[in-house]
């Protein structure tokens, strides 16, 4: 299904086009969308979203440059107005369980460019051994006691929304590092309100759980399913939910 345009240029401006994206730019930038320091989405992404070339947008990201609230480097755009990034409401961890850095766990994740299990290529509508970005995530505590082993795949629509991700496609040889924590924060500045359902279930022995997160975007489009094993003699899951006061 298309995405329709979160913003188009009012029709009655008469400025010239590039600098009422700009604008719709300048918008973003002020309100938060996309936080200081962060990238903004690509050349393409933009001329998708506000329905213009990307010349258009080129244009339009020159004036914010002069403006001095975007720079350019190598790696793309990103904003450079002061303040603290907003921060999200609802936290979301990715991979589901992932553990906090600080709590002394050896932690590997990879990324590979293979067909996914058979369950994930269906719930993401992937047709039989068609390949697909799959990350891998372990975690192991130094003592050994607990371990935790997490697949991610994702589909067609979030590698084409996602510039991000999109980008992992050419090293994902199974064997660079390529931790993801982000990769939610991504698909929210590309537009995407996410949908998920964990469900949790035991697996063998007592002391082993799995849980499954399916994720999907605003027009039921499925974007990742992970597959996380907890296997533990002492250990727990914490899932930790903010919303925000009603008004």
């Amino acid at each position: 299904m298309a995405r329709t345009t979160p913003h188009e240029p009012p029709q009655t401006d008469a400025r010239p086009l590039y600098w009422q994206i700009a604008s719709l730019l300048l918008d973003e930038l002020h309100d938060g969308t996309v936080p200081p320091g962060e990238r903004l989405p690509g050349e393409r992404h933009l001329a998708r979203r506000y329905g213009v070339s990307r010349e258009t947008v080129r244009q339009a990201l020159e004036v914010l440059r002069r403006g001095g609230v975007v720079a350019t480097d190598r790696r793309g755009s990103h904003a450079t107005l002061p303040g603290r990034p907003v921060e999200d409401p609802v936290s979301l961890t990715f991979p589901v369980g992932a553990r906090p850095a600080d709590l002394g766990a050896v932690d590997r994740a990879t990324v590979t460019w293979e067909a996914p299990p058979p369950k994930h290529a269906e719930v993401l509508g992937l047709a039989p051994h068609r390949p697909t970005l799959v990350h891998r995530y372990r975690s192991a505590t130094p003592d050994g006691r607990s371990l935790r082993t997490a697949v991610t795949s994702f589909s067609a629509v979030a590698l084409a929304e996602v510039a991000e991700l999109g980008r992992y496609r050419d090293r994902a040889d199974g064997a660079t590092p390529a931790q993801l924590r982000r990769a939610y924060d991504w698909m929210r500045r590309a537009g995407l309100t996410l949908h998920h359902r964990d469900s949790i279930t035991q697996v063998g022995g007592a002391a082993s759980v799995r849980v499954t997160r399916r994720v999907h975007d605003q027009y039921a489009r499925p974007l990742e399913i992970t597959d996380l094993v907890v296997n533990a003699e002492q250990d727990a899951l914490v899932y930790e939910f903010t919303l925000p006061a009603a008004g």
